[in-house]
């Protein structure tokens, strides 16, 4: 999905005896931001619990530029994952992202609890998976993750998030924000949006990850992939997927190499030619096969710090629900409920794929073996704000069609599509129609 995006460093648990009532939320601590002339970072104290039941402390690491009182005041920008902290790219980012922006807001970054810094940080998972949301990890390293995390992963939910944003937009002293979410970013945008509607002036979404939180086992992905390589090389192309699929019984490792590869090089061509590995596949020729997957699996290589797998399943695995339900499910009835589920799937609905790339892709494989815990609460309801819409054609990490079906959850959306381009498409299109798009909605 979702939601490999940019960054390092951030939130770092300080466990504390409860105490009287919170002082209001406030920034302290600050400091120019490493690398960066125009930002200067601080830490705001949030709750761990915003219910009060469990103490502890988070220490979360905001980066903001100096424009204090820039005339149309605060845009925030979340980054993905879930797991991925944004202050240290805050300059490479602003510059590249939000040039025609700067001088008319006061930019601000968020690094989300349990990211950077304060990841959760289970090393196994993180060393299978690095920094995929699809590369599918072993249920031991899952369930060693899921008792290290232990009951304090129940506090790392999207709600959780949108609740620091508040206590952030209070600190900084502003009745409303402007909100940028790229990637999974943009599901914490639509969900804060969603609770605090009066404090949200304008929204934009960038690979957009819907506020439905119902997984589909991948059917959505699975025919973004027939529909991008149908663009990219023809039906020739679908089928010699599909063929392989079928011979080589890799179907997750498959979706996880083409999505990555749709993030890092949209065209499918520049860096590995994926036509031509795919059919040479089909007639036997798997070595540029095993290349490009092995290639892939160097790419995600990477630490807690850059994206942060314990964070990303205890979001995901309480944000979400599965085939088995909710993420109090009992482990012993999880695998029941998920074969039931994927036996019913039409052949059609995971073509080029297939039942088993549904049963053992990395989300299902992530979820399935995760500690039960509270869940965190589905969001309803249209986002009522001004929102903007853009998305990559050739994105599947977050698909356009996933775009499309928030769209309809909006009352005062538009969508941009950019023909061509991947993922994050305001940070890493070759394209300006995104950057362009999103400098008149704002400055509009």
């Amino acid at each position: 999905m979702i939601l490999r995006a940019l960054g390092i460093a951030a939130a770092t648990l300080v466990v504390a005896a409860g105490s009287a009532a919170a002082p209001p939320p406030s920034l302290h601590d600050a400091a120019p931001c490493a690398g960066s002339t125009a930002f200067t970072c601080s830490t705001i104290d949030v709750p761990l619990d915003y219910s009060g039941s469990t103490p502890g402390t988070l220490q979360l690491h905001v980066a903001a530029s100096d424009q204090a009182d820039a005339p149309r005041g605060v845009l925030l920008v979340l980054t993905g994952g879930p797991g991925v902290a944004s202050v240290p790219i805050v300059e490479r980012l602003t510059t590249r992202a939000f040039a025609a922006e700067r001088q008319a807001y006061r930019i601000v970054y968020l690094d989300q609890r349990g990211t950077g810094a304060g990841a959760l940080n289970c090393p196994a998972m993180q060393k299978q998976m690095g920094t995929s949301d699809l590369f599918p990890p072993t249920a031991a390293a899952v369930r060693a993750c899921a008792a290290k995390v232990g009951a304090k992963g129940q506090f790392y939910g999207t709600d959780d998030v949108a609740a620091d944003i508040d206590a952030l937009r209070q600190a900084l002293g502003v009745d409303k924000l402007t909100l940028d979410g790229i990637s999974y970013g943009s599901y914490v945008a639509e969900r804060y949006a969603l609770a605090h509607p009066d404090h949200v002036a304008k929204l934009v979404l960038d690979s957009v990850v819907p506020h439905v939180g119902l997984y589909d086992l991948g059917v959505v992905e699975f025919h973004a992939t027939a529909r991008v390589l149908r663009a990219v090389c023809g039906k020739s192309c679908v089928s010699d997927l599909a063929a392989d699929v079928h011979r080589y019984d890799d179907g997750p490792t498959l979706l996880d190499a083409l999505t990555t590869e749709s993030v890092v090089d949209p065209t499918f061509r520049t860096n590995f030619d994926v036509p031509f590995i795919l059919h040479a596949a089909r007639i036997g020729e798997v070595r540029p096969l095993d290349q490009f997957l092995a290639a892939v699996r160097r790419l995600d290589e990477g630490p807690a710090d850059l994206l942060d797998q314990g964070t990303h399943a205890a979001t995901l695995c309480g944000d979400w629900r599965y085939p088995w339900g909710d993420s109090r499910a009992p482990l012993a009835t999880r695998a029941a409920a998920l074969k039931r589920a994927v036996s019913k799937l039409p052949a059609s609905s995971v073509y080029p794929f297939d039942r088993a790339t549904a049963f053992g892709n990395g989300f299902v494989r992530q979820c399935l073996p995760w500690s039960p815990t509270p869940p965190t609460p589905l969001a309803t309801g249209k986002i009522t704000v001004p929102a903007l819409l853009v998305n990559g054609d050739h994105d599947l990490s977050t698909p356009l069609e996933w775009a499309q079906q928030e769209l309809k959850l909006t009352t005062q959306g538009s969508l941009v599509v950019v023909p061509g381009a991947g993922h994050s498409t305001q940070a890493r299109a070759v394209s300006d129609a995104a950057r362009t798009a999103v400098a008149q909605f704002l400055l509009g």
